[in-house]
């Protein structure tokens, strides 16, 4: 009964602490058309400090999107174009001689800022992707013989054009992993692109109200960790993902000769933190199963290795996570 009651202060507690979620998308909404779950996407990584990857065709507002989050919190905001020419100095800084000085300084690159946009990720050599995902890793950048920490809070948001395979250096298994969630952005409903296509051609295009400072963020990341996750919803979280390394211990044999490697701990980790984020944009105190189907598929979709004879069947990471949570016992 004591736990009904602190569950029920908690949820009360969350409720407050979450009214600038509402706030948040409505400043948001007056630039973004559209595109809920783009927006709901970037508030998760937001508040459980990760870090997002986003596939979608060119034009879908990915970059606008960031812009726009970066101008609701009075935060700073990078925009770096990978090409394939780019090295690691370009992106973190690098010593330069100050001959007035007669010594070397550092001048830091565009990553020391708040939110990154990283576009095309997949553009660029391995030593600059690296370069990045040391800094997303370890909220920490090497120049010279130096360490320099980098701010709170610290967002990359990766783009990767699907269509275009030429030139590219797609991102190593490994290295995708780093990333919490993978968001496929899709084309607008026909009423929203209609919206869209007004508001370009208006006078003034929107823009975003500032309503956060940088530090409303960490002090939500703290109450996001609060968010209550029962024991069950712990094991229907860990069933979800042994299920992707195990298919066979949970009655789904036809996907073991699919899957090459399934989530890694990294991915229960994250499935959980995201699933309490999403319970605290839905202004709740407590994780419930609907939260976790929500996340899993952004969760997982990058995180489940397939091997020929899926790619020859035509079988996609998403069919299989749907697949999974079919089957897998709802608590």
């Amino acid at each position: 009964m004591n736990e009904t009651i602190d569950v029920k202060e908690l949820n009360d507690r969350i409720q407050k602490e979450s009214s600038f979620v509402d706030l948040l998308k409505i400043e948001m909404g007056k630039v973004i058309v559209g595109q809920k779950h783009l927006v709901d996407s970037l508030l998760i990584g937001l508040l459980s400090n990760g870090h997002i990857l986003l596939e979608g065709v060119p034009g879908l507002a990915k970059t606008l999107a960031i812009n726009t989050l970066a101008d609701t919190i009075d935060a700073k905001f990078s925009r770096i174009q990978f090409t394939p020419d780019l090295l690691p100095a370009d992106l973190i800084g690098t010593m330069i001689y100050s001959q007035k000085k007669e010594e070397f300084m550092v001048k830091k690159g565009p990553i020391f800022t708040n939110f990154v946009l990283a576009d095309e990720i997949n553009r660029s050599p391995a030593k600059v992707q690296s370069a990045l995902l040391e800094a997303m890793q370890e909220r920490q950048v090497t120049i010279g013989d130096q360490t320099y920490p980098l701010e709170e809070p610290f967002l990359v948001l990766a783009t990767q054009n699907p269509i275009e395979q030429e030139g590219t250096y797609p991102l190593p298994e490994a290295q995708v992993d780093r990333f919490m969630l993978k968001v496929v952005v899709d084309y607008p409903k026909i009423e929203e692109e209609k919206l869209i296509v007004r508001q370009n051609v208006a006078k003034q295009f929107p823009k975003a109200s500032t309503i956060l400072k940088p530090q409303n963020i960490i002090d939500a990341r703290n109450v996001v960790k609060d968010v209550y996750l029962d024991e069950k919803i712990e094991k229907y979280i860990l069933d979800i993902v042994f299920a992707t390394r195990f298919p066979e211990n949970y009655g789904l044999e036809k996907f073991s000769v699919m899957i090459n490697y399934g989530g890694s701990p990294r991915a229960s980790i994250n499935l959980a933190m995201a699933s309490k984020a999403y319970a605290f944009i839905k202004r709740r105190g407590y994780v419930i199963p609907e939260d976790v189907r929500a996340v899993c598929h952004d969760v997982l979709r990058h995180r489940i290795g397939l091997t020929y004879e899926a790619e020859a069947e035509n079988i996609k990471s998403e069919d299989i996570i749907t697949e999974i949570l079919n089957t897998i016992e709802v608590p």
